[in-house]
């Protein structure tokens, strides 16, 4: 019981899998907020071009 114990103590792998996920979902919070940020402002600069072409 001791060894596996200490075997499990030792393995790296579910804490390396779990900073993985940590990076990817902050990556996404950052290009979701990226993307929703330009995405207004071309709806403004659209609009204002549709606006001075009427």
């Amino acid at each position: 019981m001791k060894t596996l114990f200490k075997a499990f103590a030792r393995d790296e792998s579910g804490a390396t899998a779990i900073e993985y996920g940590l990076i990817a979902a902050g990556l996404s919070v950052a290009i979701v907020t990226i993307v929703g940020t330009v995405g207004e402002s071309l709806i403004g600069t659209f609009t204002e071009a549709n606006d001075g072409l009427q």
